[in-house]
């Protein structure tokens, strides 16, 4: 070979491999970059039955201030004193209405 083959055939073997690196950075998906998301918007649309409801009705008042301070400490109450059973494998198994007794449960009234 001579120093022109050498030369030549070294800037080949410096440019091929550069130009696949550089491929990497290419993008190629131009026409699904530029539609990118739209299916999602379209689904998040389509669930959407009336757009402008928040407009056309306007809320509801809610609930009374007693009312509310009432269901409040009623759910305030049933988390300080939970119901306690005897064994907590046991649910609704029994004739208590607490669970867990091991009472025995009452014979149909028909004789079954």
């Amino acid at each position: 070979m001579t120093n022109r083959t050498t030369s030549i055939s070294r800037w080949v073997a410096l440019l091929v491999p550069a130009c696949i690196a550089l491929n990497g950075c290419l993008s190629t998906t131009p026409g699904v970059d530029r539609h990118f998301g739209e299916s999602v918007r379209g689904y998040a649309e389509a669930q959407i039955i009336d757009p402008d409801a928040a407009s056309k009705h306007p809320s509801t008042l809610g609930v009374d201030g007693k009312a509310a301070v009432a269901a409040m400490s009623n759910y305030h109450a049933s988390l300080k004193a939970p119901s306690t059973s005897g064994n907590a494998f046991v649910i609704g198994v029994g004739g208590s209405a607490a669970g867990g007794s091991g009472a025995p449960m009452a014979a149909p009234a028909n004789g079954e």
